[in-house]
């Protein structure tokens, strides 16, 4: 079969020798050339930008306010102020998703990383703060070009909590700490870190708890996710809170669902109070789209539409991602449901980061960043680390005998699967235009001659027909590589998965080729979720197992790389890898973290489960071998408390003291390991730091909290820093929700390592 070369990376290149031709956009509002707009004071850059947002809206009548209240905003052309679409999407690159932006013309396409699962597994938080900047400057290059926003609903922060859920690929896993690192993270590269100013405006999405789509008669428009208040403060809202505190994100989106009976872009307790006063969004906050509707017209929550409008914006809703608010906000200011001011307060929420982004700065060509274009997407350098993303993406979950790396003088190696020739497969849900792709087989193609049989016409592999002329490839090759796993007709938005097995008859082709096979037998995973392989894990004669996620535009050459050890991998899985029939003993709709032994439930994530799994949360090997040794870490620590008053008031039979009633300042730690690569293979080992605290009334599961990316060369060895803050790594939250330290043994584990720490409460350093 021949390549599917694509030509998009040439015509990128004869539209970049003609990049000065592109005409660049005009001014979203305050052009230069009006006089219209000159003596307008909402104009001048020069004036702080609350200023020049209330001048703004002094300006505009109830019904110009109120059209500016959904997604495709219109134009004020009194006021020299076009129309704006707010939505567009940038999960793991500029993406068509949203109505925002669009390809074609100079922009044909836009670097498309590997999924956020898969990027996820690479724990490496530089890399996803660099593609957030490269992912960025595509999306300024093409709306200087006219084909995009710059308002991204982008990331989706969730926590990956049912194996079945199938947008689960979107997230960063099932770790809240994890999640929250990755937020702040990729949030940080798309805005960039020029103070108030915008590069382009991310939105962590969805708030909260929202994790299920469509599973056994249940959808997400009419969930109503039981969360308790543990659970809500120390899985569900962790994600935002790093987004929103350490990622300084410029907006939020509420969720579909229902959060213990309320909508939550109606719960003011989640938006105003939590989002806004608590954290201290800067910013605004977002709609799922016509979750507005949704909550009146589905779940019924208020009596007429005008109700719903007013509780909504009270609530503190910003924007309407749907016409709702459009068509109903000004009978709810007329009916004296909602006061003219709350809607001033949602627009000065948008407008604000509006003006952040420079839109009411005139010509966008004379702004930072306005010099990007065309010759700015699908570089080679952006190529390339979209290469680099999937390598580190990679996991490698089994490797019987070091069957891996293959050697380069293999003569001839079958690639067979239904994912081993595949494009769109490899870059998921929410993705735009690829510049190009390397497919498995074009990138096996580059280290051996290859006999190719896809076995299977789809994932769904609904026959066998295929499966002869599979083992005879495998018979006469010298290697034999299956790509298997899932696509988006499996897992995707809307669209949860029944079950944790392969599909259809892909087992037995597995088995089948596997048995048949001459040489050593690797198995490819590529796929969002878990996958229960127990029958390969258990198969003798299937050497290495690797997990790929969606790997990207150019998963197929990082594929390669890794199978002929060109690229060592050093991937971690960001999720637990369970057996099918965990499915049995946890419904989807049950919202629980915990253990409950009395029901027959076994909990969710490796925090809390303890039954058997396949492959572990954080479970990834390497071609060569490390070593851990710790060299400094602190054996007793005093936690000073914030005043008498306290100390009598905050252990108690709880033997905990509360986060807020302890000198949080005081407490932060360092532990130091050396990490020592004792293979004979250059590697990048990821440290995974765990902790568990004391035994009794709290759970005894561990917890992460931190990593660190380390390369070594083999043979050498460098010294990691770990900072453990006390108050924040160290604590747990009670039934009530409330954080607290327990007092006692808290015990570290790093690699191989265990450490402990003894935590005291001190009453002798207590402030008057």
């Amino acid at each position: 079969m021949a390549d599917k070369i694509s030509t998009l990376p040439f015509l990128l290149f004869l539209l970049c020798l003609s990049n000065h031709i592109v005409e660049s956009r005009e001014p979203f509002a305050c052009d230069p050339k009006l006089g219209l707009t000159r003596s307008l004071k909402f104009c001048r850059v020069n004036l702080p930008i609350h200023v020049r947002v209330r001048d703004l809206i002094g300006r505009l009548t109830l019904q110009e306010k109120i059209r500016l209240l959904v997604n495709n905003a219109a134009a004020v052309p009194r006021l020299g102020i076009q129309g704006y679409e707010w939505w567009s999407e940038a999960l793991h690159g500029v993406s068509n998703v949203g109505p925002g932006t669009k390809f074609g013309g100079a922009f044909p396409g836009a670097t498309a990383f590997p999924q956020v699962i898969t990027t996820a597994a690479s724990f490496n938080e530089s890399l996803w703060e660099e593609i957030g900047r490269v992912v960025s400057d595509e999306a300024r290059a093409m709306y200087n070009g006219g084909m995009a926003g710059l308002t991204y609903w982008s990331p989706n922060v969730n926590v990956f909590r049912d194996p079945r859920w199938g947008r689960g690929q979107e997230t960063p896993g099932e770790d809240p700490v994890v999640a929250g690192k990755y937020a702040a993270s990729y949030v940080r590269g798309l805005q960039g870190n020029n103070g108030l100013r915008l590069k382009v405006a991310a939105c962590c999405k969805h708030y909260t708890a929202y994790d299920l789509d469509n599973w056994n008669g249940v959808d997400r428009y009419h969930f109503n996710a039981r969360v308790s208040k543990q659970d809500l403060e120390d899985t569900y809202n962790v994600p935002f809170k790093s987004c929103v505190v350490a990622g300084k994100v410029a907006s939020v989106m509420c969720s579909y669902n229902q959060v213990n009976g309320k909508p939550t872009c109606a719960d003011p307790y989640l938006l105003k109070n939590t989002i806004r006063g608590e954290w201290g969004l800067n910013g605004y906050i977002v709609s799922d789209c016509d979750s507005v509707g949704v909550l009146f017209d589905t779940q019924h929550y208020t009596a007429t539409p005008e109700e719903a409008a007013a509780s909504t914006i009270r609530a503190g809703l910003d924007l309407d991602c749907g016409p709702f608010l459009a068509i109903h906000t000004e009978n709810a200011v007329k009916g004296g449901l909602l006061k003219e001011e709350e809607v001033n307060w949602a627009l000065a929420n948008t407008i604000t980061v509006q003006m952040r982004l420079g839109m009411f700065d005139g010509e966008p060509s004379a702004q930072p960043f306005g010099n990007l274009g065309p010759r700015d997407v699908c570089t080679p350098a952006h190529q390339q680390l979209a290469l680099q993303a999937a390598r580190q993406g990679i996991v490698l979950l089994q490797n019987r005998g070091r069957t891996l790396p293959l050697s380069r003088t293999l003569q001839t190696v079958a690639v067979i699967g239904p994912n081993s020739d595949v494009t769109v497969t490899m870059i998921g849900n929410y993705a735009g235009v690829a510049c190009g792709y390397t497919t498995p087989l074009q990138g096996i193609r580059r280290y051996a001659k290859t006999v190719h049989q896809s076995g299977c016409n789809d994932v769904f592999c609904n026959g066998n027909q295929q499966f002869n002329a599979a083992e005879v490839a495998a018979r006469h090759a010298d290697a034999t590589i299956l790509v298997m796993g899932l696509d988006q007709s499996i897992e995707a938005e809307f669209r949860d998965r029944k079950g944790l097995l392969l599909p259809g008859y892909q087992q037995e082709l597995v088995s089948r080729v596997a048995r048949a096979s001459r040489g050593p037998t690797i198995l490819v995973l590529m796929s969002g979720g878990p996958i229960d392989v127990s029958f390969a894990k258990n198969d003798p004669r299937i050497g290495a197992i690797l997990w790929v996620g969606y790997p990207g535009q150019a998963g197929g050459a990082a594929i390669a790389d890794v199978l002929f050890g060109t690229a060592n991998p050093g991937g971690k899985l960001p999720m637990t890898w369970y057996p099918h029939d965990y499915l049995a003993k946890v419904p989807m709709t049950n919202m629980g973290m915990r253990a409950d032994p009395s029901r027959g439930y076994p909990g969710r994530t490796y925090r809390f489960y303890k039954g058997p799994v396949v492959f572990p949360f954080g479970h990834g090997m390497s071609y060569t071998t490390f070593a851990h040794s710790l060299v400094q870490a602190p054996r007793e620590v005093s936690v000073p408390l914030a005043s008498l008053y306290v100390s009598r008031n905050t252990t108690g039979a709880s033997n905990a003291i509360r986060v807020s009633h302890a000198n949080c300042e005081a407490l932060a730690l360092g532990v130091h390991i050396d990490v020592k690569n004792t293979g004979d293979m250059d590697g990048t080992h990821t440290l995974l730091v765990f902790s568990s605290p004391p035994g009794g009334k709290w759970s005894t599961q561990k917890q992460l909290i931190g990593f660190e990316k380390v390369h070594l060369v083999t043979g050498s060895q460098k010294r990691v820093k770990i900072d453990i803050h006390v108050c924040k790594h160290l604590s747990v939250v009670d039934r009530f929700g409330i954080r607290r330290i327990p007092i006692g043994e808290h015990d570290l584990y790093m690699g191989d390592l265990k450490h402990s720490i003894s935590l005291q409460a001190n009453l002798e350093e207590i402030k008057s």
